[in-house]
């Protein structure tokens, strides 16, 4: 990718990026707020401004590269504190917290593809056309984010989801095992290309869900 194709891509997808990760935290943040915990708020996370939740690293570095060698865009934000102490029932309280992330994008995917289906509809020119790829990123990363944090793998929300869900026992523990190893889990599935395998059928099944709904049309 030349300099001038990466700046293009970079400036239709930066803004659907930063409020894809923005939303995701402080949706985490919110929903542990209306269960007690007011963690996030007092260190100031609760807010839309997206310096606050951006990780230089897993944010601004990582995407970048992947983005300029075309792979597999994966990234992340500071994870918005959250203490389950401070909330009345803490495991079911959590599993609406872990959620809530994942369902702020799904949103946000809805979102994108009214704003798609408008800039088809009506005749903005090269504005429009500006909307339209801005709004097809904005589905993207937005399903891609809600299905990938929704995998089984503590400490993604998906593996806390489902952590809080279960009794406590064996299948809790055994996740809960696992924590540590989660971040190196997700890199091992990426280098073998299995992360792509198992999220393309769930991305493809929603874009085309939201392409019906719709009635949008491919850029």
């Amino acid at each position: 990718m030349d300099v001038a194709s990466f700046l293009t891509g970079l400036s239709i997808a930066a803004i659907p990026v930063l409020f894809a990760i923005t939303l995701h935290e402080v949706a985490h943040g919110w929903v542990a707020r209306s269960f007690g915990d007011r963690t996030a708020e007092a260190q100031g996370r609760l807010s839309l401004n997206p310096i606050r939740h951006i990780d230089p690293v897993g944010t601004i570095l990582v995407p970048a590269i992947l983005f300029w060698l075309g792979g597999f865009l994966f990234g992340w934000a500071r994870p918005v504190p959250v203490n389950p102490r401070f909330m009345r029932e803490p495991r079911r309280n959590m599993v609406w917290v872990s959620a809530a992330g994942p369902a702020a994008n799904l949103a946000m995917a809805v979102g994108w593809a009214f704003l798609m289906m408008v800039s088809q509809h009506v005749d903005l020119g090269v504005t429009g056309q500006w909307i339209g790829f801005m709004a097809d990123w904005g589905i993207q990363i937005n399903l891609m984010l809600a299905v990938f944090n929704m995998l089984p793998i503590p400490p993604l929300d998906g593996g806390q989801f489902l952590e809080n869900l279960l009794p406590p026992g064996p299948l809790a523990s055994m996740l809960a095992a696992i924590r540590p190893f989660g971040f190196f889990i997700v890199l091992a599935l990426i280098a073998t290309h299995l992360l792509s395998a198992i999220l393309s059928g769930p991305i493809a099944f929603l874009q085309g869900l939201l392409i019906s709904i719709f009635g949008l049309q491919p850029n």
